[in-house]
């Protein structure tokens, strides 16, 4: 008869384990799937904003927004790391370093620095416009245009390749990059 208590005792202690060990698993899972996921940065389009191996938190709800920092699939089955520049319904272009969007010149704080370090004669954002790069007037509903912070180094919307990226194709805007340790900031 002890040995029947025994064996039945640790089958206890077991199922102790295993409970919070599932629960634990089935939320991580959870959460990874429906509300936030981590990324590592694979390049320097996103420089000085991002640099690689930069590791950030991908929120995976809520609407995007103009400026904000996404994460997207592409046709070739990498994921992205782009800025939104342009909305549904925008006409984008940029004009001697100037982005215009709907004819309403945009400030880029963000692209201050890099330019600030602007060698050479060449501009930091080249001139173009949806009509010369996508053969476009408007950005469709459910589309949206991004380019890269690096943007003398970047593969992105301007490019055919990746074009306008649909809104089912963009997993979720990052905003927080937690690695390396140094510098772990909020992203503008």
């Amino acid at each position: 008869m002890k040995r029947g208590i025994f064996v039945s005792g640790n089958i206890a202690k077991l199922m102790d384990w295993i409970k919070p060990i599932v629960i634990a698993t089935v939320l991580i899972v959870l959460v990874r799937s429906f509300l936030v996921t981590p990324i590592v940065v694979d390049g320097a389009s996103m420089k000085p904003t991002l640099e690689n191996g930069d590791r950030l938190i991908v929120k995976k709800i809520g609407d995007f927004e103009r400026f904000d920092i996404v994460v997207f699939n592409t046709s070739i089955g990498t994921k992205y790391v782009k800025r939104i520049i342009g909305m549904p319904g925008d006409h984008i272009a940029y004009k001697n370093d100037e982005l215009f969007i709907n004819g309403i010149l945009f400030e880029e704080p963000y692209l201050n620095s890099s330019k600030s370090q602007l060698e050479g004669a060449l501009p930091f954002t080249l001139d173009f416009s949806l009509e010369e790069t996508l053969n476009i007037s408007k950005i469709p509903d459910g589309f949206y245009f991004v380019i890269g912070d690096n943007r003398r180094n970047s593969n992105d919307s301007r490019n055919a390749e990746i074009g306008l990226v649909a809104e089912k194709e963009i997993i979720g805007t990052t905003d927080v990059r937690f690695y390396p340790f140094n510098d772990i900031e909020l992203l503008k």
